[in-house]
């Protein structure tokens, strides 16, 4: 295995390459805003529903606090990274750091699958919630089209080209009107929480934590039960505390997102104190909103209600109180959270494909920025361009749970990665610092460890699948090609650490 390490010096020396650098322009409040962007879309009007019908009754409460720790604790990897490390890249950059140049490629391919994947599902949602939402008040609209025997989704390649231009056209514009649509979106969040308040009734919360009942059929197909069920011959569990830590699983997923606020840590201003506080302030947040809407709906009407019917949403539970006006501001709710996913996905596709492209993983033609507005315009327009074609003309919903696994990959990596980090480099200057090294980040990455034996069997095989594709083109173009290997670095000198007397130092 390719054990090269990219010094950090030398990851933020290329930083400071005129014509292949991006402008520090975002502050706090927009990595927040970002984090609740990327996190916060239509899965919070049904993932909580789902999980409650399922597994966990009105202990889905507790299944979306444990699901936020848990992200919390790979976040806290992620923050002190980034304060370490402020530039593009996000866990590729991380990685290399720490581990070598192959991990770190296959982090950085990894990445490339899970925004990729998850920018072209998410596009092509967007078309149906369109339809949807305008179809709520009573206006028809065709969100497809035949063309030469195909059917084209042309909202998706819509989304997908407006985003595209706007991010071509500067980060700090994208952030704004990102910003714009996401005070919407949580706007209509907290509107359906306060209505939904009026109808909660105390006898719809017990029993809190349902009797276990065993899950019929759970078993009986070797690629669409979980790689732990196969491996060990254990039964999906529904109810009880085992469907609590199940329903956990499943909406951890909902909190996917903050990782690709990492990838924009060298466009932002002080980078040490304001990406850390950013990505938390919007984790907070976030697991706020998902905490109410499961009490509001786990209140207004029974798990077993929900349970009964093929697809529950929090429009259902509003539909089972006599409330059918709300699917309107729920619709128009998702729409509004599908579209800054879309945005930020979009922008953390092109800074990975930057990142791997400076370091000669990738051809260098791609991280070229522009004179003017600093975005590295060339990768963005064409990762747009074949996102926007994949999500018009292909079927990528049979590709959703690649997401999950892309992600949870990284984690793992960058939670390994901060011990190791400090161990080999204990010197840098830290922004923020994990407390409890090491325990909390081995905890972190047993825990997504186990959420990726979670996934299904047949999630893995295309896994490994991707995986190998790119590990080929590692070795047939990237091992030879990567400045590291050809001696083209730079460094620069950084300050030392903070003494014993660093308030942020954990131990």
């Amino acid at each position: 295995m390719d054990l090269r390490v990219k010094s950090v010096e030398a990851s933020m020396a290329d930083a400071a390459d005129e014509s292949r650098s991006l402008r520090r322009s975002l502050g706090t409040w927009d990595l927040a805003l970002m984090g609740i962007a990327v996190a916060v879309g239509a899965g919070i009007f049904s993932v909580g529903a789902q999980a409650a019908a399922s597994f966990a009754g009105p202990s889905v409460i507790v299944s979306f606090v444990l699901a936020a720790i848990t992200c919390g604790l790979a976040i806290m990897c992620y923050a002190e990274f980034a304060s370490t490390v402020p530039v593009a890249g996000s866990a590729y950059t991380f990685t290399y750091a720490t581990m070598g140049e192959l991990l770190a490629w296959i982090i950085g391919w990894d990445l490339i699958l899970e925004m990729f994947t998850a920018a072209a599902v998410l596009a092509k949602y967007w078309g149906v919630y369109l339809s949807e939402a305008l179809l709520a008040f009573g206006v028809p609209f065709p969100a497809t089209f035949e063309l030469g025997g195909l059917e084209v989704s042309w909202p998706a390649f819509l989304i997908v080209a407006v985003f595209t231009a706007l991010l071509v056209a500067g980060t700090k514009l994208t952030a704004r009107v990102g910003a714009v649509f996401t005070i919407i979106k949580v706007a209509i969040v907290l509107f359906v929480i306060v209505v939904g308040f009026f109808f909660v009734r105390a006898a719809n919360f017990t029993p809190f934590i349902p009797e276990a009942v065993p899950t019929e059929g759970g078993a009986s197909d070797a690629w669409t039960q979980s790689l732990f069920s196969w491996l060990t011959g254990a039964a999906p569990a529904q109810y009880g505390v085992f469907g609590l830590l199940a329903a956990a699983s499943l909406v951890f997923f909902a909190f996917i997102g903050f990782d690709v606020v990492a990838t924009s840590a060298e466009e932002v201003r002080d980078p040490q104190r304001r990406l850390p506080r950013g990505i938390f302030l919007g984790l907070g947040i976030v697991t706020l909103l998902y905490v109410l809407v499961s009490i509001v709906m786990t209140g207004m009407v029974s798990y077993r209600e929900l349970a009964e019917e093929e697809s529950p949403s929090l429009a259902t539970a509003f539909r089972l109180v006599g409330q059918d006006w709300a699917s309107a501001v729920i619709s128009l709710g998702a729409l509004a959270g599908l579209t800054t996913v879309i945005m930020v996905l979009l922008l953390g596709l092109s800074r990975i494909v930057f990142a791997l492209s400076r370091d000669g993983l990738l051809p260098r033609w791609f991280s070229k920025t522009t004179a003017h507005t600093k975005t590295p315009a060339r990768v963005q327009i064409i990762g747009g361009l074949v996102v926007a074609l994949v999500a018009a003309f292909t079927d990528v919903g049979l590709l959703e749970e690649m997401i999950n696994i892309g992600t949870l990959s990284a984690f793992v990596l960058v939670s390994v990665g901060i011990v190791v980090l400090r161990r080999t480099r204990p010197d840098l200057p830290r922004g923020f610092r994990v407390p409890w090294s090491p325990v909390l980040p081995i905890v972190s990455a047993a825990l997504c460890l186990w959420l990726m034996f979670n996934l299904t069997t047949l999630t893995w095989v295309r896994f490994l699948v991707w995986l190998a594709i790119g590990i080929v083109i590692y070795l047939l173009y990237g091992r030879r090609r990567s400045r590291l290997a050809g001696g083209q670095v730079s460094e620069v000198e950084l300050p030392t650490a903070q003494g014993s007397d660093d308030p942020t130092a954990g131990r």
